[in-house]
């Protein structure tokens, strides 16, 4: 029997966690050890503290976060949070420490120059903030450093250089709870890439499902590197931002075997989700003008590759029949939205084997 995957809490949980702990010692001078926070929809975790320190009017708390079973590249992560009073009136000031990014350019849900704690972990943090200071008689004026220990190093494997956040890592999470697996964080990632690209005025971007793709969309089309989206298998999400939030030109561009889902239409392109459909390769071939015997070969492929390479072979371009097809879906997904979309087929390579638009 399989055991259910295991939940767990964002760095803005665990932000706010240990600032609500550094805050109560300023006031107390004791740590409360676990720490309970409120999460936005109601759930009241505890956390343990990895590290505390009170020292001359300055109160530092640290979680390590716990990212449950999700393969997340904070787990295990060191958060602390140092809190000091700040000046009468000011309320919550945020500051940027060690492993936590800048916002550097526009597009982001933060104006540029502030650290790149999103809004509902500082909407969290505030509201904790108020029911120390109104628990202790405190006055909630205080400036709020969070730090994640190696973030610097770990947001290079992260969107966040790409999207101008330099210097370490967001500080994330909306409901507080990580979902073993969750498509929401790529998914929130790849709109933020379309909002940035925006605001910096591109007028062409390319959604890729991998690092080959978009190395061979950047030679192909000059394209800066905040023009390329990470789109993973995550065509859909890429689409239906655009058809709300367009962008005068799409490259899609991709294998053979994940935009032969997209010919085929399906919009999530994970392969325990969508699978490759050799009938409809073979019907491909067949109205292009390719015989009974090259279209059973094809539906006996072992992959997309294998049948791209049969029909190369016969000198039938599957790559490009693929490319308009998939280019035909997306389309249809953008509606009437004002885009133009072109596709490029690679092989493993990244030779470029089909094209269209």
């Amino acid at each position: 029997m399989s055991t259910p995957l295991r939940h767990g809490w964002t760095t803005g949980a665990c932000a706010t966690a240990a600032t609500t702990a550094a805050y109560t010692a300023l006031l107390t001078g004791d740590f409360p050890d676990p720490v309970e926070i409120l999460l936005p929809k109601g759930q009241r975790p505890a956390f343990a503290l990895a590290g505390e320190e009170l020292l001359g009017g300055v109160a530092m708390a640290a979680v390590v976060k716990d990212a449950g079973d999700d393969p997340d590249v904070t787990h295990g992560a060191l958060i602390s949070s140092t809190v000091r009073h700040g000046a009468p009136g000011t309320g919550v000031v945020f500051a940027a420490g060690p492993g936590v990014g800048t916002v550097t350019k526009p597009g982001l849900p933060l104006e540029v120059g502030e650290p790149a704690i999103n809004p509902v972990p500082r909407r969290m943090m505030r509201e904790h903030v108020a029911d120390v200071a109104a628990r202790y008689g405190g006055s909630g004026d205080v400036i709020v450093e969070i730090s994640v220990e190696h973030g610097e190093e770990l947001a290079r494997r992260t969107w966040n250089p790409r999207l101008g956040i330099l210097g370490g890592l967001s500080i994330l999470g909306t409901t507080g709870i990580v979902v073993p697996y969750s498509c929401s964080a790529w998914i929130d990632s790849i709109r933020r890439g379309i909002d940035v690209a925006r605001a910096a005025g591109r007028r062409h971007v390319a959604g890729c499902t991998g690092s080959t793709s978009e190395k061979v969309a950047a030679e192909l089309y000059g394209l800066p590197e905040d023009a390329l989206l990470d789109m993973g298998d995550f065509a859909g999400a890429v689409l239906k931002y655009l058809r709300r939030h367009p962008v005068p030109r799409l490259t899609v561009a991709g294998g053979i075997g994940k935009l032969s889902k997209l010919a085929d239409g399906h919009l999530d392109l994970h392969s325990g989700r969508s699978q490759v459909n050799p009938d409809m390769l073979a019907e491909i071939v067949r109205s292009a003008g390719g015989d009974e015997e090259l279209a059973g070969r094809v539906r006996a492929a072992n992959t997309a590759l294998h049948a791209l390479r049969l029909c190369q072979e016969s000198g039938l371009p599957l790559g490009d029949l693929v490319a308009e097809r998939a280019r035909l879906t997306a389309v249809g997904v953008l509606r009437e939205a004002p885009v133009a979309v072109d596709v490029v087929v690679i092989d493993r390579a990244g030779v470029i084997v089909g094209r269209a638009g």
